[in-house]
């Protein structure tokens, strides 16, 4: 720790921005040690910029004004993804484009009605937990379900709100799932819960791991595209 005499000014950190959609926003740089390259992800406050280790900070910026129209997409897309939801919204559920629209004072998803008093103009407040609450009924029975033919056992399954992953598998047996995965096509959910499952057998990404996959879920490739193609459009 360093002694600062009382009227020594303190050393702030240079202020760096970016220009993103035409403003300015503040990157926030973080070093990572395990980092192999530079890493730029839109905030709710600006830009972060993750650094490896050894690596200068003014390469760093130079990448990120290097992705600057990817970040302008990514920073108009996180907007819209936290607008509040209205009639006429379009969204994701079981692999359908569905509209939101209110009848009779509830709200439709499509041709689900929920029953829940419409309380907030933003209907994400009820669409949401609706889907987390059948997420939480339907994604633990069917993961199970799935370890069954596979042989396997789990010790248990949980459902997350997670903002950066479709699930986990974690050395105790532990899967977790990300309650979107209600909104994806059902072929598409059942391959991340196999995925998950094959960690238990390959706890890596190796070529053995996805040759497991691929014998029990033939179609992990079209369930990656179609996770590239829309996955940003549900978390």
């Amino acid at each position: 720790m360093q002694l600062r005499l009382p009227w020594e000014p303190t050393r702030r950190s240079p202020v760096r921005e970016v220009i993103v959609a035409g403003r300015p926003l503040p990157v926030a740089v973080v070093r990572h040690r395990q980092a192999r390259r530079y890493v730029v992800r839109v905030t709710t406050d600006g830009v972060r910029l993750t650094v490896p280790r050894g690596a200068s900070v003014a390469g760093g910026l130079a990448f990120a004004e290097r992705q600057a129209s990817w970040l302008e997409r990514e920073w108009r897309r996180q907007r819209e993804r936290a607008a509040p939801w209205r009639p006429g919204t379009a969204l994701w559920f079981r692999g359908d484009r569905v509209t939101l629209s209110v009848a009779g004072g509830r709200v439709q998803v499509g041709s689900h009605r929920i029953d829940t008093t419409i309380a907030s103009p933003d209907l994400r407040l009820i669409v949401e937990p609706w889907m987390r609450a059948m997420a939480e009924q339907e994604l633990p029975a069917r993961c199970l379900e799935l370890a069954r033919t596979c042989g396997l056992s789990v010790s248990r399954v949980a459902v997350r709100n997670q903002r950066s992953r479709w699930g986990a598998c974690s050395p105790k047996r532990i899967i977790t799932l990300n309650w979107r995965l209600i909104q994806m096509p059902p072929d598409v959910t059942d391959y991340i819960i196999f995925h998950e499952l094959m960690h238990l057998k390959q706890p890596n990404h190796s070529r053995r791991f996805w040759r497991e996959v691929d014998a029990v879920c033939s179609w992990w490739r079209a369930a990656e595209r179609w996770l590239r193609a829309h996955g940003r459009e549900l978390i």
